[in-house]
């Protein structure tokens, strides 16, 4: 797929604010004030700006952080890492691979199998729930 470029205006005209914010500015939103941190509902969680699939509720958990937590992206390239060390800290920050939205950071501190936690955004999120009905 290809990748997809905007202009921060295009992208302004696309999302809201706090989208734009967290997105397009690498923003984080407050913790356990988001869409889906608790958030049950079965389904594929794609990216707020393109549509990207990139994680399953199968691999969501409640890690206590506030933030949603999934232990693997959908697909491998799914998502894109790059080392992140704003606010005298080292993280991993998490990108959508398409449109390379800010979604969050991983940590090596998740569940088994791969013992990590990826901790989203909501706001970077769309939750695309799982039909009722399967044909």
């Amino acid at each position: 797929m290809a990748k997809i470029e905007k202009t921060d205006a295009e992208w302004q005209a696309e999302l809201t604010p706090e989208q734009f914010r967290i997105c397009r500015q690498k923003g984080t939103e407050q913790a356990f004030t988001g869409q889906y941190y608790d958030t049950k509902t079965t389904g594929t969680y794609r990216c707020t700006c393109c549509g990207n699939p990139l994680f399953s509720s199968d691999t969501k958990y409640d890690s206590g952080s506030g933030w949603p937590s999934f232990w693997a992206p959908m697909q491998a390239d799914s998502v894109a890492t790059e080392e992140d060390n704003s606010f005298f800290m080292r993280r991993t920050e998490v990108l959508c691979s398409q449109c390379h939205a800010h979604l969050g950071h991983v940590f090596p501190d998740g569940p088994e199998p791969t013992g990590l936690r990826y901790c989203m955004n909501s706001a970077a999120l769309t939750l695309e729930p799982e039909s009722e009905t399967k044909d």
